[in-house]
């Protein structure tokens, strides 16, 4: 939906025009035609409107905070959190936009983003055991980004390639480290206009690392998902995570 509304309104003033001259010519079958040439270029300019990418500070009131989720801890990502595009890539360049929702960083052309994590409390702390699952509590980064245009339709269809194209793996470049992914299997979950989740398995000093990650699309916005533990493995997608935010979007 890149800036056309000009274009499409100068066609269909120009279509308008010339019913008005058939007309006087008489024809019934002319004005037929030229009803339907009418109803193409209207049809063809409400399905690609002007669409605006948001500011950083209108996405800081759709991001989820701490109101929004019970029984998780909300707070905004350090700028040490936070990379840049330019200080992620993967070694598979169809696999660039996985190796950037990964690392909480919007993936494709984003006016803007911001980020946050939301860190699920554990119900029990009493026993030392308590406390070491405390410590393997899921955390779930959400970067939301919005996009101008079909930015958010393009990073979302790029993830969806990456996702079949990728499933056996690839190398992650962060800011100089590299990280081995050696599988990205499909998940299921149904969220906003559409979505997409995997369960991604990571090499860490020869122990398995699981990420469950999943993007969102709600028109020209993207949210994205990373949940990862300390203990290696997260079992379940972050649905409640990611309905709050949902509902945040509509």
């Amino acid at each position: 939906m890149r800036v056309r509304a000009l274009r499409h309104a100068g066609a269909t003033v120009a279509v308008a025009s010339l019913a008005l001259a058939l007309t006087a010519c008489g024809g019934a079958e002319d004005k037929k035609t030229d009803d339907s040439g009418k109803a193409d270029a209207s049809a063809s300019a409400a399905a690609k409107p002007d669409v605006k990418a948001l500011s950083a500070a209108e996405l800081d009131k759709l991001v989820v905070g701490p109101a929004d989720l019970k029984g998780h801890r909300v707070e905004k990502a350090k700028p040490a959190d936070i990379l840049n595009p330019g200080d992620v890539s993967a070694d598979k360049p169809v696999c660039q936009p996985l190796a950037q929702a990964m690392s909480w960083v919007a993936p494709g052309t984003p006016g803007a983003s911001v980020v946050r994590k939301v860190i699920e409390i554990p119900t029990k702390t009493g026993s030392a055991a308590d406390a070491m699952g405390a410590l393997g509590a899921p955390i779930t980064s959400v970067t939301l980004g919005s996009y101008a245009g079909e930015g958010a339709q393009q990073a979302f269809a790029s993830l969806k390639t990456a996702g079949t194209d990728c499933a056996g793996g690839f190398t992650l470049n962060s800011s100089g480290s590299k990280t081995k992914v050696s599988k990205v299997a499909p998940a299921t979950l149904t969220a906003g206009d559409e979505a997409l989740a995997w369960t991604v398995t990571s090499d860490m000093e020869g122990e398995p690392f699981v990420t469950n990650l999943v993007v969102v699309r709600k028109g020209n916005n993207l949210a994205g998902f990373a949940t990862m533990s300390l203990a290696g493995e997260v079992k379940e997608l972050p649905k409640a995570v990611v309905d709050a935010q949902s509902a945040k979007l509509r």
